[in-house]
């Protein structure tokens, strides 16, 4: 997913000020080089909290491209 949002328009990501994008880009070095420092707690937490607020934006914009929304 971080490496998918790094190539998501300019509009839609101003569309959704709710998400961290930058986070979200980054959260894949984390988690693909420095795996052996990241905390459990943040993994649950991405899964619990910030996957949830993701998910809703991509319903939204699949709304918008099929007339829904």
């Amino acid at each position: 997913m971080s490496e998918a949002s790094r190539r998501l328009p300019s509009e839609l990501k101003d569309r959704h000020p709710e998400i961290d994008w930058v986070a979200v880009a980054a959260a894949g070095n984390i988690y693909r080089h420095e795996y052996e420092g990241v905390d459990e707690t943040l993994i649950w937490h991405t899964v619990r909290h910030d996957l949830r607020a993701l998910r809703g934006v991509a319903a939204a914009e699949l709304g918008r491209l099929l007339g829904d929304g």
